[in-house]
């Protein structure tokens, strides 16, 4: 008796968040991508410069500073924690009708995506060398996560479209 009581608490616990904060997660989203635009080119539109705590403001070949207070531009943190933070509330947040069947779409995805992921990084690794290895390192934090909600979201579309093509 206590397997089972066991087994239905740890298969029905899920570590997913309510569907509301999939509305948040979209619209963090969409301003990630409108910093984005308004942050880069030659002429960047937005620069916001403030002081910031800094634990550790290195620089290649200069001195470490340790828990100092530097001015920085924070449209870069800001672009990566807004995109974070949005890709989580929407891949990890319940659907309206969470079934086993989204369960099962959002491991699988999780899985390929994961295995993308380092896919992509062992193939860097064998062939990207210099200051542009850095570059895939920083874009392949978060290629995990755009992965897998374009498999996921892919595959949800298609099951949608399967199941009204059947009806």
């Amino acid at each position: 008796i206590c397997k089972q009581i066991l087994n239905f608490y740890f298969m029905k616990t899920t570590f997913l968040l309510p569907n509301s904060y999939k509305k948040i997660g979209w619209i963090l989203l969409c301003t990630t991508l409108l910093l984005i635009i308004l942050s880069t080119g030659k002429n960047p539109v937005i620069n916001i410069s403030i002081h910031v705590f800094a634990i550790n403001n290195g620089q290649i070949f200069q001195n470490n500073e340790w828990f100092v207070w530097i001015e920085n531009s924070i449209i870069d943190e800001l672009i990566c924690l807004f995109f974070i933070l949005g890709s989580f509330f929407v891949g990890f947040s319940k659907a309206k009708f969470e079934d086993e069947y989204i369960s099962k779409i959002r491991l699988e995805s999780l899985a390929w995506a994961t295995y993308l992921n380092y896919g992509v990084l062992f193939i860097s690794i064998l062939f990207v060398y210099g200051s542009s290895f850095l570059t895939v390192l920083v874009y392949n934090l978060f290629t995990t996560l755009i992965f897998f909600l374009l498999r996921f979201n892919w595959l949800i579309y298609k099951s949608k479209k399967l199941v009204l093509s059947e009806k």
